[in-house]
């Protein structure tokens, strides 16, 4: 199975969860998503669907999340 070409979605979430206070598992929980998933995004994909959850829990776009966002 070939690595995900997400290389900066983990480490964004990360981030904004440290600036946001907000562990990983807290995140997960809001967005309704299982134990581990967000965790397991620097090394699978995920769907677009949780990648929305995941934007709109952190309150931020999903460009945003992947790096993409122009500043």
């Amino acid at each position: 199975m070939k690595k995900a070409n997400t290389p900066y979605l983990y480490t964004n979430i990360r981030a904004i969860c440290g600036a946001k206070s907000l562990s990983i598992a807290e995140l997960e929980r809001s967005a309704g998503l299982g134990n581990g998933v967000v965790r397991k995004w620097d090394a699978a994909s995920p769907t677009l669907r949780s990648v929305i959850a995941v934007a709109d829990c952190l309150g931020v776009t999903v460009d945003e999340l992947i790096g993409c966002a122009k500043k």
